[in-house]
């Protein structure tokens, strides 16, 4: 679940941080996107809710916490998520493992 002091922009966002685009048992991860420091389950989200071009995290910023768990709310680094293989290392819930074909759009490689 989002902490309630959490905001994760998007279209349909339900607790768990699933949205319109992507809304399987698994799809629940938001990415804080560098450009606005605010996060949203997907790319689709950003490009229809953020009214700017997005902006990836580089290589040099993998420390920072820039992935959220809709299961309890942890925040990872983007390094921890990266290396998760698909699975928080907080609270062992299961995370969408074709997520990683999009690490290109978020994370500069």
């Amino acid at each position: 679940m989002v902490p309630e002091d959490v905001e994760v922009k998007g279209v349909d966002v339900d607790s768990k941080t699933r949205c319109r685009h992507y809304h399987s048992e698994r799809d629940i991860i938001a990415l804080k996107f560098k450009c606005c420091n605010t996060y949203y389950p997907c790319h689709l989200c950003h490009e229809e809710e953020a009214g700017h071009e997005p902006v990836r995290w580089t290589r040099d910023e993998r420390d920072t916490k820039a992935v959220l768990c809709g299961g309890c709310g942890n925040e990872l680094t983007i390094l921890q998520y990266m290396n998760c293989q698909s699975v928080c290392p907080h609270c062992q819930s299961a995370f969408n493992p074709g997520c990683r074909n999009h690490y290109h759009l978020y994370f500069e490689g």
